[in-house]
């Protein structure tokens, strides 16, 4: 299958994306809100031109978001109208039926909600206004940043360790305390019982 990478120049609605994630670090989401606010209209215009949301076109021709989903939450919450997309994959011959089987399979969605249980594709919020917070995929992107772990390419890295936290840490304390939580989070990350995660750098025996 033809794999394409031209952006779109027409602009696209944000709210028609259609995201292939049910949840986001609301955390980092306000984040990048309080960055995109430092920027200037013009600087603000600049960026947009350059962060395209990569996309994958569906049987019924709408763009459906495989990254980026923090950066188009932020974006409309910031009340920006419209955005530009790059499409990944043209998917409009696919059989609507074998449509999320067929991005499941290139790990393009990841149908988990905030307490880490798989949910069926139709569950999937229709727009990125619906998105909801995992306290814990915010806790694993302050991780990576903190050193935790390393970028990875591994396709949901930060979800795979926001799992990792969310079974040995209490929701409770990521809400109230989130410097506690951090200091836990790092303990954990250099432990061998993460070893098994997309960049992993805990220590190593000679």
């Amino acid at each position: 299958m033809a794999i394409k990478r031209e952006p779109l120049l027409q602009p696209v609605p944000i709210m028609s994306l259609r995201p292939t994630q049910m949840t986001v670090g609301m955390r980092e989401v306000k984040e990048k809100q309080k960055r995109w606010r430092e920027h200037g209209s013009k600087k603000q215009a600049k960026l947009l031109g350059r962060h395209q949301i990569p996309v994958v076109v569906g049987p019924d021709k709408l763009n459906y978001v495989i990254d980026h989903h923090h950066l188009a939450r932020a974006l409309h919450e910031e009340g920006e109208k419209d955005v530009l997309v790059s499409v990944i994959s043209d998917l409009t011959m696919v059989d609507p039926k074998a449509f999320w089987v067929v991005l499941d399979n290139h790990r393009w969605v990841y149908p988990y909600d905030a307490d880490g249980e798989r949910r069926s594709y139709k569950d999937l919020p229709k727009d990125v206004g619906k998105l909801k917070d995992d306290p814990f995929r915010s806790l694993a992107g302050e991780l990576r940043r903190a050193g935790g772990f390393a970028k990875d390419t591994t396709p949901f890295s930060e979800f795979l360790w926001a799992d990792f936290l969310r079974r040995r840490m209490s929701r409770k304390v990521v809400d109230k305390d989130f410097e506690k939580a951090m200091e836990k989070a790092l303990s954990l990350a250099k432990s061998k019982d993460a070893v098994y995660l997309p960049g992993w750098c805990g220590p190593t025996e000679d």
